[in-house]
């Protein structure tokens, strides 16, 4: 057989297989240039305006990522040394632009108007909602996906969700649920109403908290509502100066008659983070006011 013959019969089959190779590397490229992209896109510079949205972050593995956050923001110990982009919901905005974020994440503002100049100032900003024990988990995961931390977040949500579960079926058991006032500040009387996170962690720990009888967030009281609710238990959600915060309820006039301090439940030093704040550590404060509500109960 003549050379140039083996050779024309030859030659299809190298431009096919020159062919198939080409194919693959065009269907191989845009995979890897999908992945970069994808890559480009999780934010890097993340500031939080809350501290319940700085904890989350660090429990999903987001932490690195934070380049900003509020002076509330105090756990973990890591978030402290992150620079202060302002208080509570009051960013500053000339702080906020010098961190040249390229991800702003907030759970309620103080003023409408600082959403406005941080879109005018071109800076993306994501509302998360937190204000619920039952919105954690959703908050969790939209924090996952924004911030490339899927995983864990899911996985961590999934656990949250089991929790309160679990405390929602044992609440519902119970036929005698202890009264509790949350005194959140002494001076004026302060405590929490139906609207707030921490009535819902009672309800969750199987207590009552008699501030339920206003819908509202947190309120002003005088103790004379105290004295007519006369609560099973009252915890003092604050440091005292001096003397403690237990010792100086039980003396106040006309307090001696209410159940708690009868029965010398009245408690104070508590880690208000865990109390107070929506977070990944809900049902460690779940567990830890059960375990207040429980103690000496009659």
């Amino acid at each position: 057989m003549p050379a140039h013959s083996k050779s024309n019969r030859l030659t299809p089959l190298f431009i096919l297989l020159a062919l198939c190779l080409q194919t693959l590397a065009g269907c191989s490229k845009p995979q890897t240039t999908d992945k970069v992209e994808k890559a480009a896109k999780v934010p890097q510079r993340i500031v939080s305006l809350a501290p319940s949205l700085t904890e989350m972050l660090y429990a999903i593995g987001a932490g690195p990522q934070l380049v900003g956050r509020t002076s509330a923001c105090d756990w973990p110990a890591e978030a402290e040394k992150v620079p202060v982009a302002g208080s509570f919901g009051r960013p500053s905005l000339e702080v906020l632009a010098s961190m040249n974020p390229d991800l702003v994440l907030d759970v309620d503002l103080a003023d409408e108007q600082a959403a406005k100049k941080m879109a005018e100032m071109h800076l993306r900003r994501e509302h998360i909602r937190c204000q619920d024990p039952e919105e954690l988990p959703a908050a969790l995961r939209k924090l996952g996906a924004l911030t490339g931390h899927v995983r864990q977040a899911d996985s961590l949500a999934s656990v949250i969700e089991k929790g309160l579960a679990e405390y929602r079926k044992e609440a519902a058991t119970k036929t005698h649920k202890p009264s509790i006032y949350l005194e959140i500040w002494n001076d004026p009387l302060w405590t929490g109403g139906r609207n707030s996170f921490v009535s819902r962690l009672i309800s969750y720990a199987g207590g009552r908290n008699i501030g339920d009888a206003v819908e509202k967030e947190y309120f002003e009281v005088s103790p004379e509502w105290v004295i007519r609710e006369n609560p099973d238990v009252i915890a003092c959600m604050y440091m005292a100066n001096q003397t403690p915060a237990a010792d100086n309820v039980k003396k106040r006039p006309g307090w001696q008659g209410i159940s708690a301090v009868r029965n010398n439940r009245v408690y104070d030093q508590f880690d208000n983070r865990l109390y107070l704040r929506p977070g990944p550590r809900i049902l460690e404060g779940i567990a830890g006011m059960k375990k207040l509500i429980e103690s000496n109960e009659e």
